[in-house]
């Protein structure tokens, strides 16, 4: 495997780490601020949204990992990264009200699209959009020759 696929990976493997950090956090503060819940539908259970954002956090990682062996074209990988997120969070939010509940289609996919309008679900195209930008920043460096940050232990300095 040459370099710049393994830089790719790897960046895109902290990028998705951030990306679910942010989003958890974002939740948080976003339910305890409004004084909302993130589902408003008990019918629904707990597994739906974790299971939705865990999809989007895949998705944004194998498309970073993918986009980021040529992180030249910024624009593109981050509009691509924050669509993708949003669209597989709630098509994954569909399919998991489908199957948890003995609602309709109609039901299912409304609840999807009011999921991903509303605050919960702008959250995860916004962090996928950050997450990207950052992750082709350093992708970038690290494809002109950027050396990985060194300890004040692991410096030549003296």
């Amino acid at each position: 495997m040459d370099q710049s696929r393994t830089n790719a990976w790897v960046v895109a493997g902290f990028a998705a780490a951030l990306d679910l950090a942010v989003v958890v956090c974002a939740y948080g503060f976003v339910s305890l601020l409004a004084d909302v819940e993130v589902v408003s539908d008990p019918a629904v259970g707990v597994l739906v949204v974790p299971a939705a954002v865990g999809a989007s956090v895949l998705v944004l990682l194998v498309t970073l990992g993918l986009r980021l062996r040529r992180p030249e074209r910024m624009a593109l990988t981050v509009l691509l990264s924050a669509v993708l997120a949003w669209l597989v969070f709630v098509v994954v939010a569909i399919i998991g009200h489908l199957l948890g509940t003995t609602g309709s289609v109609l039901a299912s996919v409304l609840f999807g699209a009011g999921l991903g309008i509303g605050w919960f679900g702008l959250l995860i195209p916004a962090a996928a959009a950050l997450v990207a930008s950052l992750a082709v920043l350093v992708a970038r460096g690290r494809s002109g020759g950027m050396d990985r940050p060194r300890w004040p232990w692991e410096r030549d300095d003296e």
